[in-house]
């Protein structure tokens, strides 16, 4: 069921604690490559700016998901580039189509920002996050075979991008 109401906005500084605690709540070894937040660590950081965030809200139920976009590397020849670098659900708003809005804001926002192209990388074992990324357009552009070894077995990581063009 798609939820028309989804409201997608800049994240803020006072969305901290909410963001933090969404982070613990929805860490999962489908998607993570480090372990679970214990909870108490800052969610902002040097490293990971409000600006950096959006989030998703829906009516009677707040901020339920965000997106992480950033310059994938950080000098003037890649400057055209945007990574998707972190895409949370909450489990109570799945299957609403938070996610895929959270998707197309990033694309959105990267191409207000300039950029012509988008990146991410996901877990190969991911598979409902590809069907999404494929479904917004993403093709896969490379995979790292069993580059992370989450659980006692080696997990694909899969380098996916798009045109914003």
């Amino acid at each position: 069921m798609i939820v028309p109401e989804i409201r997608i906005r800049a994240a803020l500084r006072a969305d901290e604690p909410v963001l933090a605690e969404l982070d613990r709540t929805a860490w999962s070894p489908l998607h993570a490559v480090l372990p679970a937040p214990e909870g108490g660590e800052p969610f902002y950081d040097e490293r990971h700016l409000p600006e950096d965030y959006l989030v998703a809200e829906l009516p009677d139920a707040g901020v339920v998901g965000f997106v992480r976009l950033v310059r994938a590397v950080p000098i003037p020849s890649n400057a055209h580039v945007r990574q998707i670098q972190g895409l949370v659900v909450g489990e109570a708003a799945r299957g609403k189509g938070v996610a895929r809005a959270l998707v197309r804001a990033a694309m959105d926002r990267a191409r207000r920002q300039g950029a012509t192209r988008i990146t991410l990388r996901v877990l190969g074992h991911n598979t409902p996050a590809r069907a999404l990324y494929e479904a917004e357009g993403f093709a896969v552009e490379g995979v790292l075979p069993g580059e992370f070894l989450l659980a006692g077995e080696y997990v694909d990581d899969v380098c996916m991008g798009r045109s914003l063009s």
